[in-house]
């Protein structure tokens, strides 16, 4: 099964875990206890499962859309590589997928 790694913010944890293909990582995250709230739950209406796409994977994973460059233009602490991770979706290609998680977040719904 794939896999997906997790680093905090500061870098100085790290979490590896299962991550089933289809399954979107901000689903995946949240039933893996990875310190994050997805409060729109995939709806793409909230940033809060902003994530920072290692540069090596950057390319790797499919473009945002627009709802979601939209979105990411809300979000603290935007990187180049920055996504909201309910928008990618596993497979067998992202094995290693490596996110780093951002300082804080903003929940725009709240």
């Amino acid at each position: 099964m794939p896999r997906i790694i997790f680093i905090s913010a500061d870098g100085s944890q790290q979490w590896e875990v299962e991550a089933p293909v289809g399954g979107s990582v901000m689903d995946i995250a949240v039933r893996n206890d990875i310190d994050m709230e997805g409060t729109c739950e995939g709806n793409l209406a909230c940033s809060t499962c902003h994530v920072i796409v290692d540069p090596d994977w950057n390319g790797k994973i499919p473009a945002p859309v627009e709802d979601e460059q939209d979105m990411l233009d809300l979000v603290f602490g935007l990187k180049r590589t920055s996504r909201l991770c309910c928008q990618i979706i596993m497979t067998p290609a992202l094995d290693g997928l490596t996110l780093r998680l951002p300082e804080a977040s903003r929940n725009l719904l709240g």
